[in-house]
């Protein structure tokens, strides 16, 4: 189980919310017909589809639930554990356990329900896991080789495929219905007579539409990290965006004071930012913006986060996802860093000034020429931003 809202509640309370889950789980599983063996090796003899439609109901539901939640900003998806594929372990441990399965009547989570309540089978097949786990437990160092073969990294379909998001949970919707239907016209073939839990036709038709604009409606809730960085990626409306600016000036000014309000938010890759790093800043990525650790940062009250980075574009970019998330007090380095540079640290006076103003602008420009370079020498506190919350292991 991963953790439920983890700011809003402890981990010991959410344990037992786990545990009243599990319980529900573990009802619905069994009034499913899943503690019963032949319902289940049903799916593998054609007579009864119970099983897939839902599991297949499972992971649609929560497919979309996952790309809604993760739409509106109610979901970090960057914590959602992706399990590691091993192709060879995973064809390898598929075609055992599917042997077990059609030949057991169980899985090993249908087997702890059967024995719930009182099933002999099941509390067999709980024995024969423990057995299993054992001996794979004790042969691991001869068996490791194989287990870890065929590393794929930690992929996700859509990706894989090159398609987006949103077109492959139709698409999975899509297949999930053609399922469902495929299987009713099998279940009618072998068991010689209509399931009456699927007439009349038109309730069938009926709930294959409303799958079907479900599957539709993931196209109005594209990922919300691809909708914004597809937004930021015309320079025209990037330009146009209106964002409270800092001159250069005023930024040395307020390093050379030591302003305590002052966060500057560098957006360069991580290696130019460890080669020159102005004070107070930190380093990140456009993807750390939609992170909830980030959002506590930038959500600090009185905090004026300047967006830097060597081009003015580049900078803007960001500070625009970061004002469309709504975040307070964004700015942005005039000029960026190329600017800064130009400006101050490598700043030479004219011969001459046209009037007062602009003499004390350079006598200014001269003396944080010579100031700023000792404070970024004496600055060790900044860096990549630190991740507090991690991914949760879990699932089935």
């Amino acid at each position: 189980m991963g953790p439920l809202v983890p700011d809003i509640i402890g981990n010991e309370l959410n344990f037992v919310v786990a545990l009243f889950i599990g319980i529900a789980f573990g009802f619905i599983l069994e009034q499913a017909g899943f503690s019963t063996s032949k319902k289940l090796v049903g799916l593998f003899y054609g007579y009864d589809f119970t099983v897939l439609r839902v599991f297949f109901t499972a992971g649609v539901t929560a497919m979309i639930g996952v790309v809604a939640m993760g739409h509106f900003g109610l979901l970090d998806v960057n914590l959602i554990y992706v399990n590691p594929t091993f192709l060879h372990s995973a064809l390898l441990g598929g075609f055992i356990m599917g042997l077990g399965f059609v030949i057991g009547g169980y899985c090993p989570g249908t087997s702890f329900v059967g024995a719930a309540i009182g099933k002999i089978d099941g509390w067999i097949f709980i024995a024969g896991s423990f057995i299993g786990v054992l001996i794979f437990a004790e042969a691991y160092p001869l068996l490791e080789g194989v287990y870890k073969a065929g590393f794929w990294g930690y992929p996700r379909l859509f990706e894989t495929l090159g398609i987006s998001q949103s077109l492959f949970a139709f698409l999975l919707v899509f297949v999930a219905v053609g399922a469902f239907w495929a299987t009713t016209l099998i279940e009618n073939k072998v068991n010689g007579k209509p399931n009456p839990q699927f007439s009349p036709v038109r309730i069938y038709l009926g709930l294959t539409s409303i799958a079907l604009l479900i599957g539709l409606s993931a196209f109005i809730l594209p990922d919300r990290q691809e909708a914004f960085h597809n937004t930021v990626s015309d320079p025209a409306f990037v330009q146009n965006y209106p964002l409270k600016e800092m001159s250069p000036d005023e930024l040395a000014f307020r390093l050379m004071d030591n302003d305590k309000n002052l966060r500057i938010i560098d957006v360069r890759s991580p290696a130019e930012f460890e080669k020159f790093k102005l004070p107070k800043s930190l380093s990140l990525t456009s993807k750390n913006l939609f992170e909830k650790d980030f959002a506590k940062l930038l959500n600090l009250n009185g905090k004026i986060n300047v967006f830097v980075a060597d081009d003015e574009l580049t900078a803007k970019q960001a500070a625009v996802i970061a004002d469309k998330l709504g975040y307070v007090d964004i700015r942005l380095l005039t000029g960026g860093l190329q600017q800064f540079r130009k400006d101050i640290l490598n700043f030479t006076k004219p011969d001459t000034a046209l009037n007062r103003r602009e003499a004390d602008t350079f006598r200014f420009r001269e003396r944080a020429k010579n100031q700023i370079p000792i404070l970024i020498e004496q600055n060790k506190e900044t860096g990549a931003i630190k991740k507090t919350s991690k991914r949760v292991i879990g699932g089935c």
